[in-house]
Order: C-alpha cells, then structure tokens, then sequence
C-alpha cells in the first residue's frame, strides 16, 4: 500500500476511530469499577451509579463503588491522560521521540519534595503541595541553567539542563531516604516513589484535578499549532507564529500536568512515551488527532494497569511496575514493526 492510499485508509476511517476514542475511556472505567478483589455484574454498577444520583438509601455495594473505586479510578483518568499529553507535547517541541513528560526534570523534582514532605511528617495533602511545589522549582532551575534559551538551537542546551537537574534531584531523594527512619519513614518513601493510586481521594482529586484539566485544556486548544513546534524559527514566523510564546506555553502546560500527576501518584513511567508513538502509528503525525488520541488512550491504559495492580494479588503492586512490564516488550514490537521510522 503506497502512503497515499494508506492516508486516504486513515481519513476513511477516523469517524469511527473518533466514537472509538469516546467509548474507549468510560469502557474502561465501568471495568474497573467491576474489577477488583470483590468483583460486581455490570447491573449491579450501574444501580449503586443511579441510586446516587436518584436520592436513595446508599447500599454496601455503592459505599466500595463511590468512596473507595471511583476515585481511584478517577485519578487514574486524569493522570493516564495527563502523562499521555505531556509526553505527546515534549516530542513535538524537542523534535525527540525519546523525550518524556520528566525531560525537564518535574518527575525527580517531584519526588524530591513528596519524600522531604514524608521525612518531616507532612499529610497527604502537604506531601501534594510539597511535591508539587518542587516539580515547578526542578523546571525552573533548568530553565535557569539553560540561561532561558528557547529557540530551536537552544532547545538542546535545556535538554541537557533537564538531565543535569534531574540527577541532581534524585541525588537529593537518595539522601532523603539516606536520612529516613528505616522503619517507618524509608518503607513509605520508597513504596511512594514506585507508584500508587492507593491514596486517591477525593479532597486530593480537588487539589490537583483542576490543573491537570486545564493543562490538557490549553495544549488540546493549541493542538495544531503544535505540528510547528518542530519547525525552525524562520520557518514557524512565516506561518505568523509567535514561536517563543508557543513553545514556552507548551513547557508550562506540560509541566504542570507532569507536576500534578506525579505529586498524587508517584513516579509513573513509560506512560508519557509509549502512548504517543501508539497514537502517531495510529492516527499519523498530524496533532490534532494525536493529542486527543492520547487523552483517550492513556486515560485508558492508566485505568486498566491500575485495575491490574490491585487486582492480581492481595499486595497491591506498584503501577510502575506493571507500565515498565507492558510497555517495554510493547515499544519493542513497535520498533519491529515500523523499523524505527514512526519514532
């Protein structure tokens, strides 16, 4: 099949691909709100649903659904799609397909203040603030170290300024733990920085959703300026571009979805570049289907690993672990299969 044809299959097909992406999220949400330790029919979902909204008695079954489930899967929701998005976005303004939502360093400045936050005994939503706070701060002091440089030729100074900042961080989570007490501080450290959806509720949700939302809000908006972010300079003023404005909203908006993300889950990985490259091989390399491919699709895969992680044995495993298992063997197949020309 020559290229041609292969567009005009993907044009053919996209209004189906678009109810696809609809369907494909709240699927996935209704499973895992069936899927657990204690398993519900469909049915009996859907009334402990209605009954909340119709005023009734709550039943046993609508208690676990609302208070325990469905912000957890909500959570799961919004940070599958944020990473997804986030990681979309930094290839694009890096021109890398290697690049992920921790590319400047928010990931590890992230964790940097979770684990400060548990070492001094912080609440779930101080060890949120905290985290969060030093994800913004790991950014900007790679900006720093950039010496602000955002043209296409400087692009590479502050990837290798996120590098730097990055190792600096997870030097300064090394001697958080260093410092932890063994018994109760270091355990909870370590078990945060894998990552958990355990703690999801809903005063945390309230905290970081809103950012999460907005940040997807805002790049979704400018999602077809985001095929220019790969241009040069010239190239993106003669299309009438502000180019520095563009790529500095997109450091942001990314930014502060990865920074809320990580502040209520921990790290998460492989989420942020293997959706992306999945969406491009799928739907081309026009971003406006390749960035609400990825909300649907990484909102999808976070929500279906998470139901995974709680579900397949009594110790909850690590989130991290279970996205590195499936993503690894996944991106290989995917390398095989394009011969590394679609990343």
């Amino acid at each position: 099949m020559s290229k041609k044809d292969g567009r005009a299959k993907r044009l053919a097909v996209r209004p189906y691909a678009a109810v696809l992406l609809i369907v494909l999220p709240i699927a996935a949400a209704l499973a895992s709100l069936c899927i657990g330790r204690i398993s519900y029919p469909i049915g009996e979902i859907l009334n402990a649903i209605a009954d909340r909204f119709s005023g009734e008695e709550i039943s046993g079954t609508a208690v676990v659904i609302w208070n325990i489930r469905m912000p957890r899967i909500l959570l799961a929701l919004l940070c599958g799609a944020g990473l997804s998005v986030a990681g979309c976005a930094f290839q694009s303004l890096f021109s890398n397909p290697l690049a992920t939502p921790d590319t400047l360093g928010v990931a590890s400045g992230t964790s940097f203040g979770a684990a400060l936050a548990m070492l001094w005994g912080f609440g779930m939503i101080g060890i949120q603030v905290t985290a969060f706070a030093m994800g913004i701060a790991a950014v900007a002091l790679t900006w720093l170290a950039a010496s602000g440089k955002s043209g296409r030729n400087g692009l590479g100074s502050v990837v290798l300024a996120g590098i730097m900042i990055g190792s600096l961080f997870s030097a300064l989570v090394s001697l958080v733990k260093f410092a932890a007490d063994t018994e109760t501080q270091l355990p909870a450290i370590t078990y945060w920085l894998m990552g958990s959806l355990s703690g999801a509720g809903y005063e945390q949700l309230r905290l970081g959703a809103p950012i999460i939302i907005a940040g997807i809000a805002v790049l979704y908006a400018l999602r077809w300026k985001l095929n220019i972010l790969p241009l040069g300079d010239d190239e993106a003023v003669s299309l009438g571009t502000n180019i520095k404005l563009l790529r500095t909203v997109t450091v942001i908006c990314a930014t502060a979805v990865t920074a809320s993300c990580v502040s209520m889950c921990g790290q998460v990985g492989w989420v942020g570049l293997l959706i992306p490259h999945i969406c491009r091989m799928a739907f081309g390399s026009d971003h406006r289907a390749i960035l609400p491919a990825s909300v649907s699709i990484g909102a999808a895969f976070m929500a279906l690993v998470d139901t995974a992680a709680r579900s397949i044995s009594a110790a909850q495993i690590p989130i991290s672990v279970l996205t590195a298992i499936i993503g690894a063997p996944f991106f290989i197949i995917l390398m095989r299969k394009s011969g590394g020309h679609s990343l």
